[in-house]
């Protein structure tokens, strides 16, 4: 099992970074970088093996176009920055993904625009590039986006992993994209770009597990399946995610979230991380538990 780290924006909170809308979790890059770093530090000492750096919210969605235009890869540039220091200081082989984050806003297929995919990941990518070890394009609604995106990635041979967040809003008999994509669709495409794993995040973990079934005999040989789950109440498909901050579930402390993570493990995932509301103390329940 391959351990993850957890929910980001909510950690630098927690520690007093400044944390507040529409910004979200973007704002610490400029004016508490190091907390960025102690943040890392805090999910590898966990247990994390992986972390993803930190320029999710780095998207006009979320700072605005103007100011995207201007400080794209300079915001860029400190995550990827405190994410090297903090793998450094750790003294552990810690690999680190380069975050492909939702271009026009979380949960918002609707909100997808070809047009002008491109100009919004190229300085993204490019300025992620030297520093990651692998791509993931995370929370992700629709699979147009992905291929869009995919498309731009260096052929360098560094892995693939695409996430998708699915509807939770209501209980379904079969998994869906926010898009209203199924899992059958996800699959092909899974196929089409030759990505390395498939994994679910950002929504209820209760909706993750018939995902993971569903998906696990549609793969090629050697693709991974992956999960992290958010902590936060359903999510809508008109979701603002700007308006305000969501409250935390009350109910998935790291014991339940472990149940959660036995569940997806038995049906096939061998990567569980945590998204939103879930911290250092998940983490470690998880590593402490998997690589027993």
């Amino acid at each position: 099992m391959k351990i993850l780290d957890g929910g980001f924006g909510r950690e630098l909170a927690r520690r007093g970074a400044p944390f507040r809308q529409p910004e979200w979790s973007a704002l610490a890059l400029t004016e508490a970088p190091e907390i960025v770093k102690e943040v890392h530090l805090d999910f590898i000492r966990a247990g994390a093996q992986v972390i993803t750096t930190n320029n999710y919210a780095v998207v006009p969605f979320h700072i605005g176009q103007e100011r995207f235009d201007r400080e794209v890869t300079e915001l860029v540039k400190i995550a990827t920055n405190q994410a090297k220091l903090a793998v450094q200081e750790s003294g552990q082989p810690i690999q680190i993904a380069g975050c492909l984050p939702p271009l026009f806003g979380s949960y918002r297929a609707d909100l997808f625009d070809q047009s002008k995919a491109e100009a919004l990941a190229k300085p993204i990518i490019g300025a992620l590039s030297p520093d990651v070890d692998f791509w993931l394009a995370e929370t992700q609604s629709c699979l147009a986006e992905v291929r869009t995106i995919h498309q731009l990635l260096p052929k360098d041979g560094r892995e693939f992993w695409v996430s998708f967040t699915l509807q939770d809003e209501q209980a379904l008999t079969k998994a869906k994209l926010r898009s209203g994509e199924n899992i059958q669709q996800a699959a092909q495409l899974v196929h089409e770009l030759g990505a390395n794993a498939i994994l679910f995040n950002c929504c209820q973990p209760e909706v993750i597990l018939n995902a993971i079934k569903e998906i696990r005999s549609l793969l090629p040989s050697g693709v991974k399946i992956g999960a992290y789950a958010n902590a936060f109440p359903p999510q809508n498909s008109e979701a603002t995610a700007n308006d305000g901050l969501d409250e935390v579930r009350k109910d998935l402390d790291p014991d339940a979230y472990l149940t959660f993570a036995k569940q997806w493990q038995h049906a096939g995932a061998s990567m569980i991380g945590g998204c939103c509301g879930i911290g250092p103390e998940h983490i470690q329940k998880l590593s402490q538990f998997f690589q027993e």
